[in-house]
């Protein structure tokens, strides 16, 4: 169970860019997001997504193997990210809390559109599998492999 990719996006509309490790600030997210310091909603810190997931998406798809199309920020791998909703979880040490499932949008659904399959589709494949949303609890560096571990019981 571990961060298998890491990618940002310095402003909203922007390329994912791909990180070794990024660094992460309790209450504000990963610094040089587009989303860092934003309070606009609960979970809106972080995302998570499975890279399993996507992997078998772009390889049933015939598309080039293009990890940073979901705009999430951490990939994991051997992770179910939807049994961490309420979970407070450690990835590399850093402390987090799974807020809510990151459900699709259109973004993500015209992101991974083809001629035989629309947005509204992909949205329809990704709901429940689309990631996780995360709020930061503690601070400290998030580098590439790093383990994710449950820490306890689900917050109610």
């Amino acid at each position: 169970m571990k961060v298998e990719r890491i990618f940002t996006s310095p402003r909203c509309g922007d390329a994912q860019v791909e990180q070794e490790f990024v660094r992460v600030v309790a209450g504000s997210g990963i610094e040089g997001d587009r989303y860092f310091g934003r309070h606009d909603e609960p979970g809106q810190n972080l995302t998570l997504i499975e890279i399993e997931r996507v992997e078998a998406f772009l390889q049933e798809q015939q598309r080039a193997m293009d990890l940073s199309v979901t705009h999430r920020n951490l990939l994991t791998r051997g992770v179910r990210l939807n049994e961490l909703v309420g979970v407070e979880f450690e990835v590399g040490g850093v402390l987090l809390r799974g807020v809510d499932l990151c459900e699709p949008c259109l973004g993500l659904g015209g992101a991974l559109a083809s001629a035989t399959l629309t947005a509204a589709d992909v949205v329809k494949r990704f709901v429940h599998r689309g990631g996780l949303r995360a709020d930061v609890l503690s601070g400290g560096v998030i580098e590439r492999g790093a383990a994710v571990s449950p820490k306890g019981r689900v917050q109610t």
